[in-house]
Protein backbone atom coordinates (compact mmCIF):
# COMPACT_ATOMS: atom_id res chain seq x y z
CA UNK A 1 0.00 0.00 0.00
CA UNK A 2 2.91 2.18 0.69
CA UNK A 3 4.58 1.99 -2.42
CA UNK A 4 1.52 2.93 -4.35
CA UNK A 5 0.36 5.95 -2.09
CA UNK A 6 4.46 7.33 -3.04
CA UNK A 7 3.66 6.40 -6.46
CA UNK A 8 0.79 8.48 -5.97
CA UNK A 9 2.84 11.19 -4.76
CA UNK A 10 5.10 11.24 -7.30
CA UNK A 11 2.42 12.01 -9.87
CA UNK A 12 1.27 14.40 -7.97
CA UNK A 13 5.04 15.72 -8.14
CA UNK A 14 5.21 15.04 -11.75
CA UNK A 15 1.59 17.09 -12.70
CA UNK A 16 2.97 19.86 -11.05
CA UNK A 17 6.26 20.23 -12.42
CA UNK A 18 4.40 19.59 -16.00
CA UNK A 19 1.87 22.32 -15.10
CA UNK A 20 4.01 24.74 -13.87
CA UNK A 21 6.31 24.60 -17.58
CA UNK A 22 2.98 24.52 -19.56
CA UNK A 23 1.53 27.43 -18.13
CA UNK A 24 5.06 28.63 -18.65
CA UNK A 25 5.64 28.15 -22.11
CA UNK A 26 2.30 28.82 -23.28
CA UNK A 27 1.83 32.53 -21.18
CA UNK A 28 2.75 34.44 -24.36
CA UNK A 29 -0.18 33.10 -25.65
CA UNK A 30 -2.35 35.49 -22.87
CA UNK A 31 -0.26 37.91 -23.04
CA UNK A 32 -1.86 41.46 -23.42
CA UNK A 33 -4.87 40.05 -22.45
CA UNK A 34 -4.78 41.40 -18.92
CA UNK A 35 -6.81 38.32 -17.73
CA UNK A 36 -5.67 36.23 -14.86
CA UNK A 37 -4.85 32.45 -14.93
CA UNK A 38 -8.47 31.90 -13.29
CA UNK A 39 -10.38 34.28 -15.52
CA UNK A 40 -8.21 33.17 -18.28
CA UNK A 41 -9.96 29.18 -18.00
CA UNK A 42 -13.69 30.45 -17.25
CA UNK A 43 -13.13 32.48 -20.79
CA UNK A 44 -12.02 28.74 -22.14
CA UNK A 45 -14.47 26.95 -20.57
CA UNK A 46 -17.47 29.49 -21.58
CA UNK A 47 -15.82 29.73 -25.30
CA UNK A 48 -15.62 26.10 -25.65
CA UNK A 49 -18.47 24.93 -24.55
CA UNK A 50 -21.11 23.18 -26.87
CA UNK A 51 -23.89 24.75 -24.28
CA UNK A 52 -23.66 27.69 -22.76
CA UNK A 53 -22.65 26.36 -18.93
CA UNK A 54 -23.26 27.56 -15.90
CA UNK A 55 -20.91 28.63 -12.74
CA UNK A 56 -21.42 25.47 -10.84
CA UNK A 57 -21.04 23.50 -13.97
CA UNK A 58 -17.47 25.03 -15.07
CA UNK A 59 -16.58 24.38 -10.99
CA UNK A 60 -17.52 20.84 -10.96
CA UNK A 61 -15.79 20.17 -14.37
CA UNK A 62 -12.45 21.74 -13.22
CA UNK A 63 -12.59 21.00 -9.88
CA UNK A 64 -12.74 24.69 -8.36
CA UNK A 65 -14.76 25.77 -5.97
CA UNK A 66 -18.32 27.80 -7.42
CA UNK A 67 -17.24 30.92 -5.67
CA UNK A 68 -13.66 31.27 -7.47
CA UNK A 69 -15.66 30.22 -10.65
CA UNK A 70 -18.78 32.79 -9.88
CA UNK A 71 -15.62 35.80 -9.04
CA UNK A 72 -13.85 35.17 -12.35
CA UNK A 73 -16.96 35.26 -13.94
CA UNK A 74 -18.07 38.09 -12.86
CA UNK A 75 -14.89 40.15 -13.82
CA UNK A 76 -15.40 38.17 -17.53
CA UNK A 77 -19.12 40.13 -16.96
CA UNK A 78 -17.63 43.38 -15.97
CA UNK A 79 -14.83 43.25 -19.20
CA UNK A 80 -17.83 42.72 -21.47
CA UNK A 81 -16.13 39.22 -22.47
CA UNK A 82 -19.00 37.07 -21.59
CA UNK A 83 -22.83 37.79 -20.30
CA UNK A 84 -25.28 36.02 -17.84
CA UNK A 85 -28.40 34.99 -19.53
CA UNK A 86 -31.16 33.74 -17.99
CA UNK A 87 -31.76 29.66 -17.33
CA UNK A 88 -35.17 28.78 -18.31
CA UNK A 89 -33.56 25.48 -16.04
CA UNK A 90 -32.48 26.94 -13.00
CA UNK A 91 -33.74 30.65 -11.43
CA UNK A 92 -30.19 31.11 -9.90
CA UNK A 93 -27.74 29.23 -12.09
CA UNK A 94 -27.99 31.95 -14.86
CA UNK A 95 -26.32 30.88 -18.04
CA UNK A 96 -22.62 31.42 -19.50
CA UNK A 97 -22.29 32.72 -22.71
CA UNK A 98 -19.66 34.37 -24.97
CA UNK A 99 -19.58 37.69 -26.32
CA UNK A 100 -17.98 38.73 -29.33
CA UNK A 101 -15.04 39.89 -28.13
CA UNK A 102 -14.62 37.23 -26.09
CA UNK A 103 -14.89 35.12 -28.14
CA UNK A 104 -12.68 37.11 -30.49
CA UNK A 105 -9.93 36.90 -27.54
CA UNK A 106 -9.79 33.25 -27.07
CA UNK A 107 -9.60 32.88 -30.88
CA UNK A 108 -6.65 35.02 -30.91
CA UNK A 109 -4.53 33.21 -27.68
CA UNK A 110 -5.88 29.80 -29.56
CA UNK A 111 -3.69 30.98 -32.50
CA UNK A 112 -0.72 32.00 -30.49
CA UNK A 113 -0.95 28.71 -28.41
CA UNK A 114 -0.88 26.42 -31.32
CA UNK A 115 1.99 28.20 -32.65
CA UNK A 116 3.54 27.38 -29.52
CA UNK A 117 2.51 23.78 -29.34
CA UNK A 118 3.80 23.42 -32.73
CA UNK A 119 6.93 24.23 -31.22
CA UNK A 120 6.70 22.63 -28.13
CA UNK A 121 5.84 19.18 -30.20
CA UNK A 122 9.17 19.39 -32.48
CA UNK A 123 10.37 18.23 -29.06
CA UNK A 124 7.52 15.66 -27.56
CA UNK A 125 6.74 12.17 -29.11
CA UNK A 126 2.99 12.56 -30.46
CA UNK A 127 2.38 8.90 -29.18
CA UNK A 128 3.57 9.42 -26.15
CA UNK A 129 1.75 12.79 -25.15
CA UNK A 130 -1.70 11.04 -26.90
CA UNK A 131 -0.98 8.09 -24.01
CA UNK A 132 -0.04 10.57 -21.69
CA UNK A 133 -3.66 12.05 -22.06
CA UNK A 134 -5.69 8.40 -22.64
CA UNK A 135 -4.08 7.79 -19.27
CA UNK A 136 -4.44 10.75 -16.89
CA UNK A 137 -8.48 11.12 -18.32
CA UNK A 138 -8.34 7.53 -17.15
CA UNK A 139 -6.99 8.63 -13.52
CA UNK A 140 -9.03 11.51 -13.45
CA UNK A 141 -12.29 9.31 -13.99
CA UNK A 142 -10.65 7.00 -11.46
CA UNK A 143 -10.82 10.12 -8.68
CA UNK A 144 -13.92 11.34 -9.75
CA UNK A 145 -15.34 7.70 -9.37
CA UNK A 146 -13.64 8.27 -6.30
CA UNK A 147 -15.15 11.40 -5.03
CA UNK A 148 -18.58 10.72 -5.95
CA UNK A 149 -18.62 7.46 -3.79
CA UNK A 150 -17.92 9.58 -1.10
CA UNK A 151 -20.95 11.79 -1.40
CA UNK A 152 -22.55 8.90 -1.61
Amino acid sequence: MLESHSDLALLIDALARTQGRLRAAFAPARAGSALGDMEHTVLVAVVEAREPPTVPQIGRSLGHPRQVIQRAANRLIEARLITAEPNPDHKRAALLVPTAAGQALQAEANRHAGDIAAGLMTCLDAAQVKQATALLSAIRAGIERHEKGKAS
